[in-house]
């Protein structure tokens, strides 16, 4: 089916909340964002790829998409589309609900798939969670970001992002008012990335064991994205947040060529 005359708009509604969520922002903490998406690819077809360290991390990725004319589809967990006024502004932005560890699972993929066949910007969250990693680099992926990238024949672009732990404890809510007023106190920097494009060409997406080399390689390009945003914090996180659990069994190790 041809839909390149009639690609996905975003509503207003998702408009709004983009520029709600920018000056949420910047009460917040000091946004700096870098690089950038190539003019042809932000009205889609296309899927962003970003880290995960916080439960602010949807909002500042909602600000930094803003600031570079990106209105993105998020893959977002079905508990969020529960709540009364959050769930009802998700469906109609257009986002995409995953029910996570249920059979209905495969449809969030289905349905993202449809939506860059018809020319969405879709942003996904490849760990699958917020990272646990000690450092808190990059844990091993899921596969749903690559098979989605593969099957649409769409570019990836990975977002790297570091800072927004220092705004919102990990257990939030619990915490949550304690956390926002020392961000309001202390203003943290909060630094986005948008990387190169990743090169997933050469892989067939009907070869075995496909999705998860075209994954390793996304998380390969996420860590290098996210080194340059904490050059004095190499091994672990200056900020520690002392209700934040550790857990290396899903440690991303990079694979030789």
């Amino acid at each position: 089916m041809d839909t390149a005359h009639t690609p996905w708009q975003p509503p207003l509604i998702w408009r709004a909340a983009q520029l709600l969520a920018r000056a949420l922002v910047s009460l917040l903490a000091r946004l700096e964002v870098t690089g950038d998406v190539p003019a042809h690819l932000r009205r889609g077809p296309l899927v962003l790829t970003a880290n995960h360290i916080s439960p602010f991390d949807p909002v500042v990725m909602v600000a930094a998409c803003q600031l570079r004319g990106i209105a993105p589809r998020a893959m977002a967990t079905a508990g969020l589309f529960r709540a009364p006024l959050l769930g009802t502004l998700m469906r109609h932005a257009g986002h995409i609900r995953v029910d996570r560890g249920t059979t209905a699972v495969h449809r969030a993929l289905d349905a993202a798939t449809t939506a860059v066949a018809a020319g969405s910007v879709i942003l996904i969250y490849p760990e699958g969670r917020i990272g646990l990693d000690p450092g808190m680099w990059p844990e091993r992926g899921k596969t749903g970001a690559a098979r989605l990238a593969l099957d649409c024949a769409a570019p990836v672009i990975p977002v790297a992002q570091w800072g927004a732990h220092e705004v919102l404890p990990y257990r939030a809510p619990r915490g949550m008012l304690r956390g926002l007023a020392r961000a309001v106190w202390r203003r943290p920097v909060i630094r986005v990335h948008f990387a190169e494009p990743v090169d997933l060409r050469e892989i067939d997406a009907a070869d075995p064991g496909a999705a998860r080399r075209a994954t390793d390689r996304i998380i390969d390009a996420l860590t290098d994205a996210l080194a340059p945003l904490r050059p004095d914090e190499p091994d672990t996180p200056r900020y520690v947040d002392p209700g934040r659990p550790s857990d290396t069994s899903r440690a991303h190790r990079r694979r030789s060529g």
